[in-house]
């Protein structure tokens, strides 16, 4: 029998809890996490209300479980635009080299140049507090990493024998970057787009915190936290669901990246 790793038997539990929580969202909540009721407003954990009530009486256990639907939804989609487009443009860039290389890898300095998530504050402010408009925004800021990690990736196995032999038997380059270097380069891409769905999660409840993210009624990690802080003395609760929340996706995602690395890098092999 192998013996898995803590890190990543860990890091996987409490992604499925919260993954889970999101899954079970969409189907039932306790309460509607809509629905205001000012007579049960800032309600202490009961066990009516397991994590209590805001201050428009709406149940914090519904509204964390929708949060999470949202959370994930932003992450998913958010990595998927990021490590589509960085792909794309590094494989580019690393296999033509020359003109399109020189190009693209002055976009992705200019790029990388701000911070991800203030890059991402400046986008929003254009684009207005939206669900895609954060999509949008933060896939463009973290593209330019996953197109440095893929350019490096296919510099390297762009002078592989495979590569000459799939040139030698008539495949035309299109072939040759998709079927032969592109799954050569699937380690690092995983790798990364684990860490960068811990990155998104932070980021999206950032922007969302100050008032970027989705806008009010629908509930996110963010905003919740942003609405706690005028009853952080009278209503405690309120912050600390989200916030833990937030540090267990964080928490866990960090394990599993570093349980995905050890096994596709032979050098981080523990002896």
């Amino acid at each position: 029998m192998i013996r898995q790793p803590a890190n990543l038997i860990i890091g996987s539990i409490l992604l499925i809890f919260i993954g889970g929580m999101a899954l079970l969202a969409l189907f039932w909540t306790p309460y509607d996490p809509a629905a205001i009721k000012l007579i049960s407003r800032l309600k202490p954990p009961s066990a009516q209300f397991w994590l209590g009530t805001d201050e428009f009486g709406r149940d914090v256990v519904s509204r964390l479980m929708t949060g999470a639907v949202q959370s994930m939804t932003v992450a998913i989609l958010t990595v998927a635009f990021a490590v589509t487009v960085g792909t794309l443009t590094g494989l580019i860039a690393g296999y033509t080299r020359g003109l399109a290389d020189r190009i693209l890898m002055v976009f992705s300095d200019a790029l990388l140049a701000f911070p991800g998530t203030l890059l991402a504050l400046g986008l929003m402010v254009i684009s207005g507090p939206n669900k895609y408009g954060i999509i949008l925004a933060l896939g463009i800021a973290y593209s330019p990493s996953v197109l440095r990690i893929v350019r490096a990736s296919v510099l390297s196995a762009r002078e592989r024998e495979y590569v000459e032999a799939s040139r030698v038997i008539g495949n035309c380059e299109f072939t040759t970057m998709f079927k032969h270097i592109l799954p050569n380069c699937t380690a690092p891409i995983v790798v990364l787009a684990t860490s960068m769905f811990g990155w998104v999660v932070l980021a999206e409840s950032g922007l969302s915190f100050l008032g970027l993210g989705v806008p009010p009624p629908a509930p996110t990690w963010g905003n919740m936290l942003s609405a706690a802080r005028t009853y952080i003395e009278k209503a405690p609760w309120l912050g600390l669901a989200p916030g833990i929340c937030i540090s267990l996706t964080l928490l866990g995602i960090n394990l599993l990246g570093d349980a995905l690395r050890d096994r596709f890098d032979p050098r981080m092999e523990q002896r």
